[in-house]
Order: C-alpha cells, then structure tokens, then sequence
C-alpha cells in the first residue's frame, strides 16, 4: 500500500475504525479498507507441524530481550574461521571485511560502558535471588541504573554502591518492602555509603519515593519472631490507628512496626522479648521501647478500649 493511498484514507475515510490481521499482522480499516503501513509484530510459528507439539516448537522468535542482560539478549557471535555456511573459503574482500566486522565486536564488548553494565547486572542477579525480588522489580531497576548511565553521572563512582542505591529507589517507586540494612547486607556494602549514593541519585533523578508503610512489615517480622496470628492483627490495629493519629508521621517504618508488634505481645501475654524482635526488624531495642511508649502515651486508651 503506497503513501498516497493512507493519506487518501486518513482524510477522506470519516469512520476510522481500524482492526488488526493477527496472521498477517496488517492493520486495516473496515470502512473503507485502506491498509496501514504500520504493522504488528507476527506471533506465529515459522512453518506448519503435522502436530500441537510441532506448531509449539516451530517458534520464530528466541529467548525474550531483557534490561538486565548487558547486551539485552541480543549478542552477536562470530566464529573465527574464514568459511560460509556450506564450509568454503571467503574470498580476500570478504575476509578483510569480516576481519573488520570481528574487531569492531570485540572493541564493542570492551568497552567501558559494556563492563560496567555486566558488573552491575550481575551484582543485580545476586541481590535478586538474596531478596527474592519480582521479576518486574528487577526490570524497572535495570532501567532506571541504564538512565543513570545515560545521564553520565556513573564516572568516578562505585558500580556495586549506585546499582545498590538503584535497587532500593526501585523498591520504593514500586512499593517493594525492602529496608535500606536489607539491600547493603546483600550487596555486601555499608549502611552508610548506601545512603549517600541513593541521596545523590535522588537529587540527580529528581525522584523522591515515598516512606514505606509500616504495616508491610507487619508480617515479615511477625513470622521471624514467630507471632501468633492473634497479635498479628492485633499489631495491624495497632498502626491503623498510629496512622489516623498521625503518630507513624516521619518515623521509620520498620521501628514503628517493630513497636507495634511489641506492644501487642505484651498486650496478648506473648513472651516475646525487646532483643527477639530487634534482631528481627534490624531496629535497635532502645528504639523500640522509645516508640513503643511513644504509642502508649498517644493512643493508649483507644488501643485498650
């Protein structure tokens, strides 16, 4: 379909109302059937099988692409020996050709951009699997650290530190309950480094996430100290009214958690102690009971009532 004939189309057809040919990936109009000169993606098998098991392995595509991958999923391999297909020699022009074509995909996969993508791709895999992180957090987090390359601002900078900072940025724009201690355990990285890098990407992205809520914690922390399900809900009720309060405002997630799932094994006669649930939350005991009483002083009377 020429140029002339979807311009034709665009202004003299009035109902525009286009549907798609799934076997040929043509999208036309029903109207007056002008064909687009944009086409979908065929999703069809490359040949016919005489059975299902043939037409599911007659696949056109390969593995899918992905962000996490340094190349995405789409490297190139190119054998050293000057032979076609069917084993025969190359002619002078086409070896001094593919000779070129190999040094320029060697020099390609050298480069200092590619290594610093493969170094941090696989720290990313390894604090995939520490974590247990959602395939589309991994995802978004090799996006984001692959605009922070394109931004310019890696030089200088430790790979393993800013991958980190982006992990835990992800985490928080996608609502992932994962604490700043969670992700420099697994990144091998101190608290404190871990910190600066994401204040820093956080001035440079202009991105400012939003605090966890204290309840996703709730569960994570109930289960390691080993919580009945009683004062589960009962640590729930705890911060709902925390939050209407505004008690939970500008403190720290998981020691409000933390406080509140104190406070409601003392309040159900659990025998959980201050220690047990510090080494769980990764909050201090001094800060627990500093909240807990906190939380007793403001809310006390409706948390008994």
């Amino acid at each position: 379909m020429s140029m002339s004939t979807e311009l034709v189309h665009q202004t003299n057809c009035k109902k525009n109302s286009m549907i798609t040919d799934t076997d040929t990936g043509e999208i036309a109009c029903s109207n007056c059937g002008a064909v687009s000169l944009e086409k979908i993606i065929s999703v069809s098998a490359e040949f016919s099988g005489f059975s299902g098991q043939d037409n599911k392995n007659s696949s056109r595509v390969g593995m899918k692409t992905s962000l996490k991958m340094s190349d995405r999923g789409l490297s190139t391999i190119m054998e050293a020996e000057d032979k076609d297909s069917s084993g025969k020699r190359l002619s002078i022009e086409n070896r001094r050709m593919f000779y070129r074509l190999r040094m320029w995909d060697r020099n390609s996969r050298s480069s200092i951009s590619v290594k610093s993508f493969q170094k941090a791709f696989t720290l990313l895999d390894g604090i995939r699997s520490k974590l247990a992180l959602p395939e589309s957090v991994v995802e978004e987090a090799a996006y984001l650290f692959r605009k922070i390359a394109a931004k310019k601002i890696l030089a200088g900078r430790s790979t393993s530190s800013m991958l980190c900072a982006t992990v835990y940025m992800t985490c928080r724009l996608t609502d992932t309950p994962r604490t700043l201690q969670d992700i420099a355990d697994a990144g091998n990285l101190k608290k404190k480094n871990l910190q600066r890098a994401y204040r820093f990407l956080m001035k440079e992205l202009e991105l400012y996430p939003e605090a966890y809520n204290p309840m996703e914690f709730i569960t994570r922390v109930s289960k390691a100290v080993g919580l009945s399900e009683k004062t589960e809900r009962l640590s729930f009720k705890i911060l709902t009214i925390c939050e209407k309060k505004n008690v939970s405002t500008s403190k720290h997630p998981m020691s409000m958690a933390a406080a509140a799932i104190n406070l409601a094994s003392l309040m159900n006669g659990e025998k959980i102690t201050q220690m047990k649930i510090s080494k769980a939350s990764g909050i201090s005991a001094v800060t627990i009971r500093d909240r807990s009483r906190e939380i007793k002083e403001k809310i006390g009377g409706e948390i008994n009532g």
